[in-house]
Order: C-alpha cells, then structure tokens, then sequence
C-alpha cells in the first residue's frame, strides 16, 4: 500500500491551473504548470508564485527566547533587532546540519513582554527539527507553537513582487529591507510577510490562513503572476547556487564544508552544539569543499553521478541541472580541497562516460535586479 501524500490547504487550486503533481518529502505538490523553463523565466524577469506551505513553521516565545537559542545554532542571534532575520543552520555534535532554517526575531509581545520568533524550516526535516528544538529548550520557559497546518506559506518572487504585492498589503513594502520582515494585514486579514526566498530574485514570503493564501494567489495569478511549481524553483535556487537540504547539505556534512562558514559567527558565540568538532575541522584543515561546476557541452550532471580526477573517483555530484537563464549545464559537487579551486578541471561520468568540467565561482547566477 502507497503511504498516503498530504495535500496544502492550495492543492485545489494547483489542479484547478492543471500542475503536475507529484510526491514531494510525504507531500502531493505541483512539480510544474506551464512548463519549468517558463515558470524559470518568469521569475527571473517579472513574479513567480510558489505554494511552499509544506514547509515547517514554528513560533516561539518566551522571556529568555534568544539567549535559550543561542546553543542551538553556529550564528549570534542576539546580533538581530526586531524585524530582522538570519539564515543559520542546526547541527548535531558533531558539526553535521541537521536542518538550514530562517529565523525571524518579531521582537517583544506587547502583552507579555515576551521575546517573540518565527522559525521556518524545511518539509521533510519538520519533526525531527521541532522534537530536537523543544528537548534542547526544556526548561528555558521557551513555548513552541507549531503553526505547520494552520498557516500557509507562498512565495512571491521576481522583480515585480513588490509591484503586485504591495497594492494588497496595508503596510509599505518598500521599507521592508533584505532579510526584514513585518506584522500587517493583507486583503484584510493578519499576514505574516518577510523577504526572502529560494530564488535568488527579490521577493517575499506570505504566511497568512489558508482562505486568504486562496484568494491570494488567486489575485496574483489575474494581475499577471506565474504559479511555480518545483522544477522551476529547484532550477532558480541552483543558480544562485542555494543548498538543498538532503542533497547539497545533510548530517554528514558540515557548514565549512559546505561553503556556509559565514554562518559561523566565531568570535561572538560562547558554546554551541558541534563547536568543538568545527574547531576541530577548521584547525585540522578540511579535506573535501562543495564547489561549483560548469560543463563543457550541454551534458547534464545530476546527482549521485561520480566526479573524477586521474581516472579515480574523487567526489559526486550533489545537484545538476540545465541553466535556463545561462544555457548552461552547471552542478554543485564535493571534491577534494586540492581540486576546489576555481579553474581546475575534473570529470564526471555520465551514464558509463567522461565529460570535462570545469570549477567555477559561485554562485552561477547573480541578480541584476537586487
């Protein structure tokens, strides 16, 4: 018997625009509805909208919030002022990343006085993240709310986000900065609305109820929004060379590893889980880093393929796709630290064959419009 897939409060709608849908993390989401290249471009020129309600959504509060935080991640969250948000990741003691999250510092709660947060992270990794948040802040008066199913999430990406979105938001989001976030209402109702994304373009992330995520992207769609579906947003995150959780980055790799050591806020930290173990790698030198690739021809890479050197295998790829922006096959791979310089040429084989590459700066993609 197939285990049975859960469906966004948006599902309905995905049919209703004719996505294909397909099995995601245990859930049933549209892997396409124009066809990826479009969506892809869409994004990249005018605004794509993403149902990414299957990611996970945790509020917390409590009076000591960001201080009973601070062991749980690499980077300084006492650094963030109200409306301000880091992207971290949570490790096990051995410096492997358990999860990549976003979280976002709302301030003090005007009733309570509490310090208030808002984490996001990611579908497949939910219950293990909220069981390995809420054992380490026992004790700290810290609460947890799990807003997973309540609350949906869209994307709003590409240079015109701002345009359409701002019209239905009764705050300006012309002042929400990079990494900001704000409390307001949206077609009358409470929303919760931060800018950022997987994209690589400017943009916004909408948590609000399920009725009013509906009418949202139903709005959006009739002024000249794109739906998205995963395709296109693994494609855009992939030039912007943004991991993905599972494949780029798991438990068996660390922050230094995976090009995340600016995430390590060193020297303004006291002790969080896996310290020691970074320490450790950071002072023994590490032997393998996760760089870019780009293909010599249009032969693509995908994940799992072998990378070799000397006809020895000496790395894989860990995501690989066509870039449609820059008509290139491009890839993230680990290799050794001696290949992880930018011009040095390795191999990958393809279906029991040898295609050059080359390593290349990262990311692949910069938007001229941030």
């Amino acid at each position: 018997m197939k285990p049975t897939l859960t469906r966004t409060p948006l599902y309905d709608l995905s049919v209703e625009l004719k996505g294909r849908m397909v099995p995601f993390s245990g859930w049933e989401m549209a892997v396409q509805y124009s066809g990826i290249t479009q969506e892809h471009q869409a994004v990249r020129s005018q605004v794509g909208l993403f149902d990414i309600s299957h990611m996970g959504k945790f509020s917390l509060q409590g009076e000591q919030l960001i201080n009973a935080l601070e062991p749980l991640f690499p980077s300084s969250l006492s650094r963030l002022q109200p409306g301000q948000a880091q992207y971290t990741v949570l490790l096990n003691s051995s410096g492997g990343i358990l999860d990549d999250v976003i979280f976002y510092y709302q301030g003090l709660d005007p009733a309570t006085g509490n310090q208030r947060g808002m984490m996001i992270v990611n579908a497949a990794t939910k219950s293990r993240d909220k069981a390995w948040v809420v054992a380490h802040l026992e004790g700290t008066g810290v609460a947890l709310e799990d807003l997973s199913r309540s609350q949906v999430l869209i994307a709003v990406q590409g240079p015109q986000a701002e345009a359409v979105l701002g019209p239905l938001v009764e705050a300006d989001l012309s002042a929400v900065a990079n990494f900001g976030h704000i409390e307001t209402t949206l077609l009358g109702k409470p929303a919760f609305i931060a800018r950022t994304g997987y994209t690589g373009e400017d943009g916004f992330e909408v948590m609000v109820n399920p009725h009013t995520g509906v009418n949202l992207f139903r709005h959006l769609i009739e002024v000249g929004a794109t739906p998205c579906g995963l395709g296109a947003r693994d494609t855009l995150r992939l030039e912007a060379a943004m991991a993905l959780y599972g494949q780029d980055i798991d438990t068996h790799t660390t922050p230094l590893e995976a090009g995340l050591g600016w995430l390590i806020h060193w020297d303004e930290k006291g002790d969080f889980i896996g310290r020691e173990s970074l320490e450790s790698q950071k002072s023994g030198g590490l032997s393998r880093r996760l760089v870019g690739l780009e293909m010599q021809g249009r032969y693509i890479a995908r994940h799992g393929y072998p990378v070799k050197a000397g006809g020895e295998v000496v790395g894989e790829i860990t995501s690989g796709t066509m870039s449609p922006t820059l008509e290139k096959a491009i890839a993230l791979a680990y290799v050794p630290v001696e290949l992880a310089k930018i011009g040095r040429q390795v191999e990958v084989e393809i279906r029991n064959k040898i295609y050059p590459a080359t390593v290349v700066k990262r990311p692949f993609y910069r938007s001229p419009h941030r």
